[in-house]
């Protein structure tokens, strides 16, 4: 099987997509292969699965001492996928990348490590699947608020269904230097 690897304006940040063998029993796709991914210079080392209904966001989380990169997959239904960057220092410091990632269009985005991270389900459910360079640590998990008005995010409901923790984070502004990621040249 063949990838295509596309970058974005956020370094780091690259769009993936990969062969579909298709026939009249269905389908037949490689989700990862180290071999294949390994131009990305990650090892995952946890992979999480997370259900969701239409109109949630989940995030935007991201872990300070121990960050994760992230490889993102909607095995059904679809999500807008967001990424925000909140590396001090950065050139795209405060801005955000957004991909519809769906069972139909089979795309993935891997989001490097200094980046929150979070997405809306569009469709009436949706599974995503993603791999992460490092553990999840509970103590570690930071949030950045999911409606931050400066960050501004076009995300496609006005009114989601989101999480008592998500709805608390603080925005970006508000959040210490030292809470932040640095951007690493």
């Amino acid at each position: 099987m063949t990838l295509s690897f596309s970058k974005t304006e956020f370094e780091g940040v690259i769009i993936i997509e990969s062969d579909l063998h298709q026939d009249e029993r269905g389908f037949f796709k490689e989700v990862y292969h180290s071999d294949k991914y390994k131009d990305l210079g990650e090892v995952f080392i946890q992979d999480n699965h997370s259900n969701s209904k239409k109109g949630v966001v989940r995030g935007l989380h991201y872990q300070l001492n121990k960050p994760q990169g992230k490889l993102v997959t909607a095995i059904t239904g679809e999500i807008f996928d967001v990424a925000v960057d909140i590396r001090v220092g950065s050139p795209t410091f405060g801005k955000w990348i957004g991909l519809h990632l769906s069972a139909m269009n089979k795309k993935q985005i891997f989001i490097p490590e200094g980046f929150a991270h979070g997405f809306c389900v569009l469709s009436d459910s949706a599974d995503v699947l993603y791999k992460c360079t490092d553990l999840y640590d509970f103590e570690d998990e930071y949030s950045l608020l999911w409606s931050d008005s400066k960050v501004n995010i076009d995300w496609p409901f006005s009114k989601p269904l989101v999480s008592k923790k998500d709805s608390q984070a603080p925005v970006l502004d508000q959040i210490p230097e030292k809470l932040l990621p640095v951007y690493k040249q």
